[in-house]
């Protein structure tokens, strides 16, 4: 099937490692112009180099380096037709350290950089006619679980996502939110807590994850660069779990 993504010009944030390199290698499989963002920038680099894309060093939990990772991806690659948000932090564990600085920290690391990210964007997709916006959240966005602020601040992206949707889609922009549940990838934090706990960790698949196994990075990639294709021209406003039927959650 032919996605339609040859060209596209697509910047996937958070991306030199993990879910988000996952998605930039899947995109620019498809013949997609990609260009990654991410603070560091020799891991930057790397990652840009080895899918042939380009590369912005910049910290997107300030309004400059939005900007930065913005401006030149359009001067280097072109206008950006595609948005994946990946960015995500986390702030406290459970309501023992949790109070409001964790919460307005979740949420400036989560949403924040989401809608930001997508405002900078979204006037040249609306002015061409033609633009997706993938967020990546989580299963716990959808239901209770998980740290309480970064439970909250990813429940708030997936409204982001069905508002903005509802709101642009006649325009001929799509907003949709995947929801990862616990996914495996070198140097993410199941693979710290398997290599910490492995015997705990075996319990927690068998008791959590009804294939009996983590999801792996390419997979959550399939699903946003289908999100992202022509194809997908129907969805909009949506979420959709990408998680081997882990989450309980029937909506």
């Amino acid at each position: 099937m032919d996605l339609g993504l040859t060209g596209k010009v697509a910047l996937v944030t958070a991306a030199s490692r993990g879910i988000g390199f996952g998605i930039a290698q899947a995109l620019a499989a498809e013949g997609a112009r990609v260009a990654i963002v991410a603070r560091t920038e020799a891991d930057v680099k790397k990652a840009a180099e080895s899918i042939a894309g380009f590369g912005v060093a910049a910290d997107l939990l300030t309004d400059e380096g939005c900007r930065k990772a913005v401006a030149e991806t359009e001067r280097a690659v072109g206008p950006i037709e595609i948005l994946v948000n990946n960015l995500g932090t986390r702030a406290g564990s459970s309501w023992q350290d949790t109070g409001p600085d964790e919460f307005q920290s979740a949420f400036a690391g989560n949403a924040g950089v989401c809608v930001r990210m997508s405002k900078l964007v979204l006037p040249g997709m609306l002015e061409r006619g033609w633009g997706r916006i993938v967020v990546i959240a989580s299963i716990w966005g959808r239901e209770a679980g998980g740290p309480p602020a970064y439970n909250a601040a990813k429940a708030a992206e997936i409204s982001f996502a069905t508002s903005l949707g509802r709101e642009v889609g006649a325009k001929g922009v799509t907003v949709n939110c995947v929801a990862p549940g616990s996914i495996l990838w070198e140097g993410g934090g199941w693979s710290r807590r398997v290599q910490q706990d492995p015997a705990g960790m075996g319990e927690f698949v068998r008791r959590e994850m009804p294939l009996g196994r983590f999801g792996t990075a390419p997979e959550v990639a399939s699903l946003v660069t289908y999100l992202c294709s022509a194809q997908a021209s129907l969805v909009n406003g949506a979420c959709i779990a990408v998680d081997g039927g882990q989450s309980r959650s029937n909506t």
